[in-house]
């Protein structure tokens, strides 16, 4: 067994895998960027190695740096997690030149399914079902329209070196083609460096069903069952859940299978995830599932396989290394329950989900209502768990079919979580925006789906801004909770989705009280002070008990209630200024000034960069006359294209942006001017 590993990566799937390693007894090192010194997966791991600045090209992606980090520290082996370098061949290739324990498929193995195209020609020689689709060699952009319009819109362009839904686009006509072209091989040159596509017919009601596979080096090759990825949002993952909903045993017996064939024919080593397209407009059926690519990695949503099988991959993928076989047989292996998962975001929905950066001065998670014995060691000891996670706190559950107990268990209440941040942290602009995943476990898949929105809408975090609430209200959508699921799920119900992200009158009730208890602390008592502080009273009537105040540009009245508040009912930033939690959003008030009550909050026109980032494209100048919602300018932050769009009906009054020029945080890019006969746009 190996001894000691360093795990190249960061986050939540570097804790992860230093969770699995110190139950075993293996030695982990960490390695960290300048950014990530005070990051938890550092101090968790029994030695770390700082490898280069902030920029992930600069340190997660450099091999050379990785490398000297096992020599320094004597490492054995190196565990790849998720991202950055873990399906580079030539790095697998390195270590194991090294002398190293490469956790993860062959360099051949890796090599063979790195590239979509030669992945899909590979998998119709050894009689997997693929989309149909072009995968020529001839990349030009005429000869790619042509193929687009052969294969029948809509289609897919996808990159050809491309993973995590980055370098893909959707296109529903011919006359959408060439934009939607340029700006997939924008994306997929920046995130891959390779800016090839092959184009894909586009499933009717597609689904995306992936199954878990593994093998050994002694040509065992076995499935863990299916996931379900179908709810995305711009090709990423959101919830993913296993078993798949409406998934026969026959139509599984088939996808599993294939699975399994496809790993076998490029003598497949560790874990890997095989995905499928599904068109789903009669359901599930075998005759309609096409292979997609394959994942030469742990995916991001493993834990949904072991929380209904019981297994933990982790450990599976050091003993594979190790050269054991597998620990179990395909006919040992079962299911139990229902899964889900859901991608934590440090990003505002409000802004078309940009990822919010800075520090996080609150933070809680719904595993954190445990109590201290359960986040603590047996022996009182802190780091014994990860927010409550451990087998010795969970409940007993049934063994396997070995007669051995399942690895790994499901969390004590049916939550999971795996973060890569805690409080007093911060969120920086260098890396991918998943702060967490909340992961639940349920004996149906209804139990699930609600466990899933009560955890979503537990989460406080501040003053980062978090996806929490839009997950909680996807968890909870009838038609989700129903099965009712495909990949354009929340693009058709997005502003149901979204929600009015405003305050509810029980909320600002809490916050008026709250202010008056705040401030009342700092008087000396009368019998008029409470009243006073929300805005007096009358003498020939009753007072008034209405609060005004300002909740993120707006302007409200908050009824004050007559209720006790307790320090953990909300986050007081100052005696003027109090955050109030509301299944899953943030929401600060304050009394406002008297002149953001003048203008009723309104926006001013300015457009500000959420983030640093690089602009793509500018769409206006100076003098344009635009329309609320019109795309003014396109940034590029995180690997990922966001555009910016007008606030209202307006006039360009300021331009502070160039294509290709580097823009910090906070800094004004636009300023609209509302012209005469305009108005705001409603």
């Amino acid at each position: 067994m190996i001894e000691s590993l360093l795990i190249a990566n960061r986050g939540e799937i570097a804790r992860r895998v230093i969770r699995t390693a110190r139950r075993m007894g293996v030695r982990t090192v960490a390695v960290y960027s300048e950014a990530d010194a005070n990051a938890p997966h550092v101090a968790e791991a029994d030695e770390a190695v700082l490898i280069g600045p902030a920029p992930a090209r600069a340190s997660y992606l450099v091999a050379e740096n990785i490398l000297a980090a096992a020599r320094q520290t004597g490492a054995e082996a190196i565990h790849p997690g998720y991202g950055f370098l873990s399906e580079n061949a030539a790095f697998a290739r390195a270590a194991r030149d090294a002398g190293l324990i490469w956790v993860g498929p062959p360099p051949a193995a890796i090599d063979a399914m790195g590239l979509k195209d030669a992945a899909k020609a590979l998998m119709i020689a050894a009689g997997v079902p693929c989309t149909p689709g072009y995968l020529g060699d001839d990349q030009s952009e005429v000869r790619l329209e042509e193929e687009a319009k052969a294969i029948g819109y809509p289609v897919l362009i996808k990159a050809v070196a491309g993973g995590g839904g980055k370098g893909m686009r959707k296109v529903e006509a011919a006359r959408d083609f060439q934009d939607a072209l340029a700006s997939c091989r924008r994306e997929a040159a920046a995130s891959f460096g390779d800016d090839r596509v092959l184009i894909e017919k586009y499933a009717a009601r597609p689904r995306h069903i992936e199954v878990q596979v593994f093998g050994d080096s002694h040509g065992n090759v076995v499935h863990l069952f299916e996931r379900d990825c179908s709810l995305q949002r711009r090709h990423q993952k959101v919830i993913e859940e296993a078993p798949a909903p409406g998934m026969d045993a026959a139509t599984r017996a088939f996808v599993c299978d294939a699975a399994v064939k496809a790993a076998k024919a490029v003598n497949y080593e560790g874990a890997g995830t095989v995905e499928f397209i599904a068109d789903a407009s009669e359901g599930l059926r075998a005759d309609r599932i096409w292979f997609m690519e394959m994942n030469t990695r742990l995916q991001v949503e493993h834990p949904v396989t072991e929380m209904i099988t019981g297994l933990d991959l982790v450990e599976w993928q050091l003993r594979v290394a190790s050269g054991e076989p597998l620990p179990l047989t395909q006919d040992q292996i079962g299911m139990t329950g229902w899964a889900m998962e859901a991608r934590l975001y440090a990003e505002n929905p409000a802004t078309g989900f940009l990822p919010s950066t800075g520090p996080l001065t609150h933070f809680r998670l719904p595993a954190e209502t445990l109590s201290q014995r359960e986040r603590e060691g047996p022996d009182g000891e802190a780091g014994g768990r990860v927010r409550g996670y451990g087998a010795d706190t969970l409940p007993p559950q049934p063994p396997t079919p070995s007669g051995r107990g399942p690895l790994l268990l499901p969390m004590g209440e049916g939550v999971r979580i795996d973060s890569a941040v805690e409080e007093g942290g911060e969120v920086t602009p260098f890396y991918d925006p998943m702060i967490a995943k909340i992961i639940v476990h349920g004996d149906t898949r209804e139990a699930a789906a609600e466990a899933l929105a009560d955890a979503c809408a537990a989460v406080e975090v501040w003053p980062v801004k978090t996806n929490a609430a839009f997950l909680a209200k996807c968890a909870s959508h009838p038609d989700f909770v129903a099965g009712d699921v495909d990949t354009g799920f929340i693009e058709r119900r997005l502003e149901t989705l979204l929600g009015e992200g405003q305050a509810s009158a029980v909320v600002a009730g809490v916050a008026a009280t709250a202010l008056v208890e705040l401030q009342s602390r700092d008087e000396a008592p009368t019998p008029w002070s409470a009243l006073d502080l929300a805005g007096g009273f009358r003498l020939n009537g009753p007072p008034r008990r209405r609060m005004t105040l300002m909740c993120g540009g707006t302007i409200l009245e908050g009824e004050l209630l007559d209720v006790d508040l307790h320090p953990e009912d909300l986050l007081v930033l100052d005696e003027d200024e109090v955050v109030v939690f509301e299944s899953g959003e943030a929401f600060a008030f304050r009394r406002p000034t008297t002149d953001a009550a003048a203008h009723g909050g309104e926006s001013d026109g300015a457009v500000i960069s959420p983030m640093p980032g690089k602009v793509v494209s500018v769409s206006v100048k100076a003098g344009d006359t635009v329309t609320k919602g019109q795309t003014l300018l396109v940034l590029e932050a995180m690997k990922m294209e966001h555009a910016l769009a007008a606030p209202f009906d307006g006039v360009v009054a300021e331009l502070n942006a160039n294509a290709g020029g580097q823009v910090s945080e906070g800094v004004v890019l636009v300023r609209l001017e509302a012209s005469e006969g305009l108005g705001t746009g409603g």
